[in-house]
């Protein structure tokens, strides 16, 4: 039954070749990482202890990337409170949250401090989160300080992957990486705050496929070496990294993935993944004009038991109301939005959804 799913997503997503590659260049290397992976018994534990998960990636709407968020001359707690007190409103109870390494390299302790301030910030507020060590996705090359504006009508113009490229691919900036890793999950290891940390946003993205496996292996390492009370996890997302995704579902304590499909993908994917044995968490789905919809997935995913955290909470810096592949230079309306709930001043989007959402989450 899994290799009947398997050969049907790769043949859906047009990825059997890529795939292939991808196997054939890290076959020696996909071994497990050290370190205790939990049980399943432990896994559903965990989870059976906690409400049924929903909510959002988020990053406050002043905020164009990682770094301004984090950083000490931006870090924007007023907003922050404003818009989690949104999310709170319609019953979301978890965030997804992206650091950023050269954040914690500026100022380690303030890099931390801001860190518990958001933490309080999203529990009084009855949300717990997740945390984002490093991201594959969107742009190379990171620079502490004045961060650029918000290209107009561009998803995501200054997001930023961390370490970047070729960063990520040179063992010599592990050296770096690891102290920033074992300070932030040391300092927070115990804190009920935190729901789980998600090491790694999509390894292999930007065209690294398997050349991400080398921080992917170290990541785990050193996570596993502070053994934190939460669960570790790296999210699923593209089906043709067979190499990359079978070291993540190893390794991973909650199986954690990124979904865009409509229903019937979305159902076959829930199907495969359920095959591990552990808890499931989709921690990114909701592309209104790929038909990934409040609509049809968030109640699939509550009937299957499976966390729902979608894409974006309130139009802001990062554009991603704005589809990945459709630009609009004039900075015109989209026809329909791509992602986010909350407009800039608090209204919803759309009414029908934030009412959906509400009565799922028992509002």
């Amino acid at each position: 039954m899994k290799k009947l799913l398997l050969f049907l997503l790769l043949l859906s997503l047009g990825g059997s070749t890529q795939a292939q590659k991808v196997k054939t260049k890290t076959k020696t290397n996909a071994q497990p990482a050290t370190g205790q992976v939990w049980t399943t018994a432990k896994a559903w534990e965990w989870y059976r202890a906690h409400p049924w998960m929903s909510g959002a990636n988020f990053i406050p709407s002043t905020a164009i990337n990682q770094l301004e968020m984090w950083q000490a001359t931006t870090f924007d707690p007023t907003t922050i409170d404003r818009e989690l007190g949104w999310a709170e409103g319609i019953g979301f109870n978890t965030m997804r949250v992206f650091l950023h390494s050269q954040a914690w390299q500026q100022d380690p302790s303030g890099f931390k401090q801001r860190l518990n301030t958001y933490l309080g910030i999203a529990d009084k507020h009855h949300i717990q989160t997740i945390f984002v060590f490093f991201d594959d996705c969107w742009n190379k090359e990171s620079k502490p300080g004045l961060q650029p504006a918000p290209k107009t009508g561009i998803h995501n113009s200054g997001w930023l992957q961390d370490p970047g490229d070729p960063a990520s691919r040179d063992s010599a900036t592990f050296v770096k990486l690891k102290p920033y890793v074992q300070d932030v999950l040391t300092s927070f290891k115990t804190d009920k705050r935190i729901l789980l940390w998600d090491l790694f946003n999509e390894p292999g993205n930007s065209g690294k496929l398997a050349t991400s496996l080398p921080l992917l292996r170290n990541v785990f390492s050193w996570a596993r070496a502070v053994n934190p009370d939460q669960p570790l996890s790296v999210g699923l997302w593209a089906w043709d990294f067979q190499a990359l995704n079978g070291f993540q579902a190893r390794n991973s304590d909650i199986i954690t993935y990124h979904n865009y499909e409509d229903a019937p993908m979305h159902q076959r994917v829930i199907e495969l993944l359920e095959t591990h044995g552990r808890p499931l968490i989709c921690t990114e789905y909701m592309a209104r004009t790929r038909n990934s919809r409040f609509s049809n997935i968030m109640p699939l995913l509550k009937k299957q038991n499976v966390g729902a955290i979608n894409w974006g909470l309130v139009d802001g810096k990062t554009n991603t109301k704005y589809a990945w592949d459709t630009p609009l230079a004039d900075g015109s309306e989209p026809i329909e939005w791509f992602h986010e709930v909350f407009q800039k001043d608090g209204a919803p989007y759309r009414q029908d959804e934030t009412n959906l959402i509400k009565k799922l989450n028992g509002k």
